[in-house]
């Protein structure tokens, strides 16, 4: 696969504008953490239901309430998840994500029972992928995000969330250049530009990559190792890569090339965060594991 300067402009371009957004939602403190990345559960919940109803027409017969209720029911379980401190006019956003996720549960099932006078459990199943697809992964994120809020060590409550959301920056671009630049070989035929040169190419570099700032950062600011760092990188390059597959045959199986267009050169929302979706219950898994 030869390197497209014109295709590598263009996605240069847009990431930079990319990971400028991202790095401020991400830095700045929790609430813009929580502003942006409830943006992101939205889109991919969005542009998922999009694939579900080309995939299964009966997932068209969805009501508005089904549909709606499941997203908010899932960004509800973000919230569940936050830092018991955090708190918007007095309340705990932990208290209102618990009562949130429980009742928009509940109309979702009343809604589907008045309307098809019974629970029509193959589009209950559908949303309910949604779920594990979507907002578990986002709600794990923002429990790293949130968990070390206010620790005496400046970077201890972004840092987690940084190891793997950067692993996963690093893994994709590099994956794409070595690919572009030596790939050879197919690496599935669910997506054909995808080599094996590449893959192995950006888990390298990304294990690499994120090592050497895990050594950068030092003990005053990081409370992980260099080995942890480079675990972490090594997680999410390779699951990551699978997440990227998944979307794609989603993709496939819904007749689409891209799940949405708000980046040239990205695609949409899933585009941008498949590797991130299936990565990050494993990585989170690792970090519970290290943090004890």
């Amino acid at each position: 696969m030869a390197l497209n300067l014109s295709i590598l402009k263009t996605r240069s371009l847009t990431a930079a504008v990319f990971v400028l957004v991202m790095l401020t939602g991400l830095l700045w403190n929790p609430w813009s953490f929580l502003i942006l990345f409830s943006v992101i559960h939205f889109g991919c919940w969005i542009e998922y239901q999009k694939i579900m109803v080309l995939i299964d027409k009966d997932y068209a017969g969805a009501s508005s309430l089904h549909r709606y209720s499941v997203m908010i029911a899932g960004w509800c379980f973000m919230l569940y998840l936050v830092n018991g401190n955090l708190r918007l006019a007095g309340i705990s956003l932990h208290n209102v994500g618990w009562w949130g996720c429980f009742g928009f549960l509940c109309l979702l099932a009343v809604g589907e029972i008045v309307q098809f006078k019974t629970l029509n459990i193959k589009n209950i199943g559908r949303s309910a992928l949604g779920l594990l697809y979507i907002s578990l992964p986002m709600a794990l994120l923002t429990w790293l995000r949130t968990k070390f809020y206010g620790s005496p060590l400046p970077l201890t409550d972004r840092v987690p969330v940084l190891m793997i959301i950067g692993s996963i920056w690093i893994n994709d671009t590099m994956a794409y250049i070595v690919g572009s630049l030596i790939g050879r070989t197919p690496l599935s035929a669910i997506s054909p530009k995808k080599t094996w040169e590449g893959t192995i190419g950006g888990i390298i570099l990304a294990i690499g990559v994120m090592g050497g700032i895990g050594a950068l950062i030092g003990p005053d600011w990081n409370p992980f190792s260099v080995g942890h760092w480079m675990a972490v990188a090594a997680i999410c390059a390779v699951v990551g890569t699978f997440g990227d597959l998944l979307e794609s045959k989603m993709k496939r199986m819904a007749g689409i090339k891209d799940s949405g267009h708000i980046m040239p050169g990205h695609g949409g929302f899933l585009d941008r965060f498949d590797s991130l979706l299936i990565a990050t219950p494993v990585a989170c898994c690792y970090l519970m594991w290290v943090i004890g």
